[in-house]
């Protein structure tokens, strides 16, 4: 099953650390199409990109998924744009945030979650945000065997 990862990149990169460890979690799982958004050294990484490229090549990648994984606990437009467009390509969402940080979660996220095709977890430890994938990811599996 292949996986995009969504997290914070021009709006912010302190949560670099907490993508590192559930782009490792979500590889148990399948290929992370997006694994470099948990790389420190991204914008190194895409300096030779313009911005139309890393939109064409993104969207690529998120047609090529099966389901979306976002960390949505630092605000980002580009997270937000990439959880509407796979909303309009019918793929399962988790959303993963994480009430500590002092920030709000944003209601158009928090209200989407339907428990069927589109999920939002609250999660403080690893230990939180690895049930919230394994479930998401289990009920995304039977899904597509019915």
């Amino acid at each position: 099953m292949n996986i995009y990862f969504c997290g914070s990149i021009r709006g912010g990169r302190q949560d670099v650390a907490i993508y590192q460890q559930i782009v490792a979690c979500l590889k148990s799982y399948g290929p992370v199409l997006t694994e470099h958004v948990a790389f420190p050294e991204l914008e190194i990484l895409e300096k030779n990109l313009n911005d139309a490229e890393i939109l064409e090549r993104d969207m690529q990648w998120l047609a090529q998924s099966q389901v979306v994984v976002a960390e949505v606990t630092q605000p980002s437009l580009g997270v937000g744009f990439e959880i509407a467009r796979a909303i309009t390509l019918n793929k399962p969402v988790l959303c993963l945030f994480r009430p500590s940080s002092g920030t709000r979660l944003s209601a158009l996220i928090r209200g989407s979650a339907n428990n069927r095709s589109f999920f939002v977890g609250n999660y403080e430890q690893r230990e939180h945000f690895e049930k919230f994938i394994q479930d998401f990811m289990g009920y995304c599996s039977q899904q597509r065997t019915v």
